[in-house]
């Protein structure tokens, strides 16, 4: 996964490498500076 600091909060849907569930990922930077990652099981 590549991350732009440009952009101030990102959210992602990616795959388990290992079970395949999908994941929801965000991301968010202060002045290029990442500043919170989460991730969250996606519930099927």
């Amino acid at each position: 996964m590549i991350l732009d600091a440009s952009v101030r909060e990102q959210t992602y849907i990616e795959d388990c490498e290992v079970c395949c569930n999908p994941i929801e990922l965000t991301a968010a930077f202060e002045e290029n500076e990442l500043t919170r990652f989460d991730s969250e099981s996606i519930e099927q």
